[in-house]
């Protein structure tokens, strides 16, 4: 009998291949799967199958009919600010076009979030983006690239956390995709930018002294360096 983790883990399994699929055109719009179909290709029962399309139809990418079966669905349907989407489209392949499009919507709300932090941020966020921008100064000199990524990811979400905005706050988990997005495939240098450290310094610095023009000016830097790097990838 199939413990609960192990359910789990074929949900799990199911979910990615399938949605992997979809993201990457093998599956394309307008086709119908079946649950038989999906549990021959995986190897798992029709219940395990039914709950990992349960969870593709509430992000957009399905729609489950009687009679007609589960029909793959327009782009224009899919809930694209999804993390679990976003990380399967950069494992699709899609990653360069990918990444400037989605670091086109940072430009639209991290800078903004940047100046609401330099207004709202309280000390105990002060001092956990300080000590972020210090981890990333030693893992950056290291050439730790996991653990320079959970400093960035840690930067990024207490900025928008200290903006006291809730829609931004929301986006967290989808910054941190973009940016898992461009450690896990490649595409950070070995040794990150230290201009790019500098900047998230520069953030944290105006975000302390209160200065919400420079907070958003820095932050707009961060992503247009991040933006230029993945058109011109390091090859070292």
């Amino acid at each position: 009998m199939a413990t609960d983790a192990s359910v789990g883990e074929l949900h799990g399994s199911v979910l990615t291949g399938v949605g992997t699929q979809i993201v990457s055109g093998h599956h394309r719009e307008g086709e119908v799967l079946t649950l038989d179909s999906i549990g021959v290709q995986y190897g798992v029962s029709r219940t395990v199958a039914r709950e990992a399309i349960r969870v593709l139809e509430s992000m957009g990418l399905v729609a489950s009919r009687r009679r007609v079966g589960i029909t793959i669905q327009p782009r224009s349907h899919w809930h694209v600010f999804d993390p679990r989407l976003i990380r399967w489209r950069l494992d699709a392949g899609e990653r360069t076009d990918f990444l400037l499009t989605l670091s086109e919507l940072r430009r639209g709300f991290e800078p903004v979030a940047a100046a609401l932090a330099a207004e709202r941020a309280d000390e105990h966020q002060c001092r956990i983006l300080a000590a972020a921008v210090s981890d990333m100064v030693v893992h950056g000199r290291s050439g730790d690239l996991d653990q320079y990524l959970l400093a960035d990811k840690v930067f990024h979400r207490t900025l928008l956390e200290a903006s006291g905005n809730e829609m931004f706050r929301a986006l967290s988990d989808v910054v941190g995709e973009v940016l898992a997005g461009r450690t896990h495939h490649g595409m950070m240098p070995t040794n990150p930018n230290p201009a790019a450290i500098d900047l998230h310094d520069a953030v944290a610095r105006a975000i302390r002294l209160r200065n919400p023009v420079d907070a958003e000016r820095a932050m707009r830097e961060i992503i247009i360096e991040a933006a230029d790097a993945v058109r011109e990838p390091d090859q070292d």
